[in-house]
């Protein structure tokens, strides 16, 4: 099968298309013909040598894929071969072939194609895990995202109106913004213009946000706090903004405010396994029925060219996902 390897730690250029064997499910998994995968910022922290995968794991990287399962472990009661998946990996999607945990894997919901298919489990796991059971976002409350633009932002924009919430986002300019405003969030404040903490405020008549999702950390996290409605929860993510931050642990106790913080590619298989059975059921429904939508898909790419795609991740350019599509 072709594969995309990393050749060494560096920039874009550096991911090379190669011939791996196919490989072969293990007790649990199955094989899935692999239609597209997406790309995901952990790929490209993976690609600059910052987010090895774990022990035990393929080093080509990719986290999430759709195809057709065309094997299956003995202990496998589903999917079957020939059925038509998704599913969230902890590497090796960027392949012709690959394989998952079966608890892993979820049916192409009904009226999206493998590739609109390919771009949901990283997102829908991380934001259900983070803001639907982490920080139990209810209907009527106020939810901020950092970074509103990209695949988990768009992903929380979608979910979060599904659920009933008012969503605010951040993103990094006016037209990215406006992308945002579109997909239904309710307001988006260009970060690099205003001041996110006081546009919330005044957006919410002095409540703050009762959830905040937040793929930055550093300065942010004072922010943050500042933004916060009382008894409100802050999810962490991610830390592209920096791994410190100074904060004032008064203003945590007077609001009585939840510091959360998780991460997925390093939780095992009951862990995801038990996310994907709650998106299946709680979920799923909401794509089945329209009332939620996969996020944009900005780009497809071919999978032999990986490299414009990372380039086009890392440039911010995109709104939504980028996928990569699989001709072997």
């Amino acid at each position: 099968m072709t594969a995309i390897e990393i050749a060494h730690p560096g920039d874009p250029s550096v991911l090379r298309a190669v011939r791996r064997p196919v490989p072969e499910p293990a007790a649990g998994e199955v094989l899935i013909r692999v239609a597209a995968a997406g790309i995901n910022r952990p790929d490209v922290l993976q690609r600059q040598g910052a987010y090895p995968p774990p022990p035990g794991v393929t080093d080509i990287p990719g986290l999430e894929v759709a195809g057709t399962v065309v094997a299956a472990a003995p202990d496998v009661a589903w999917p079957q071969p020939g059925a038509g998946v998704c599913a969230l990996l902890a590497g090796g999607g960027y392949a012709g072939y690959a394989v998952a945990p079966a608890l892993q894997c979820l049916p192409i919901p009904p009226g999206l194609d493998a590739v609109e298919a390919a771009v949901l489990p990283e997102t829908f796991f991380t934001v259900y895990l983070n803001v639907f059971e982490r920080a139990a976002l209810k209907a009527g409350e106020v939810l901020l995202v950092h970074g509103g633009a990209s695949g988990i932002g768009t992903t929380a924009i979608a979910m979060g109106r599904a659920q009933g919430a008012r969503v605010l986002v951040t993103a990094g300019s006016d037209a990215r913004c406006a992308a945002c405003l579109r997909l239904g969030a309710e307001r988006a404040f260009n970060y690099r213009s205003t001041d996110f903490v006081a546009e919330v405020r005044a957006a919410t008549v002095g409540h703050g946000a009762d959830v905040i999702l937040d793929m930055v950390g550093g300065g942010y996290v004072p922010r943050n706090i500042e933004a916060a409605a009382v008894e409100g929860r802050i999810a962490l993510i991610a830390v592209q903004g920096g791994t410190r931050a100074e904060i004032d642990l008064r203003r945590v106790l007077v609001r009585r405010l939840t510091l959360t913080g998780a991460t997925l590619r390093p939780q095992g298989v009951p862990a995801k396994g038990r996310l994907a059975a709650a998106l299946r059921e709680r979920i799923w429904p909401w794509l089945a029925a329209g009332r939620l939508a996969p996020p944009p898909i900005h780009a497809r790419f071919p999978l032999t060219e990986a490299a414009a795609a990372h380039e086009l991740m890392e440039s911010g350019a995109h709104v939504g996902k980028i996928v990569l599509v699989v001709q072997d």
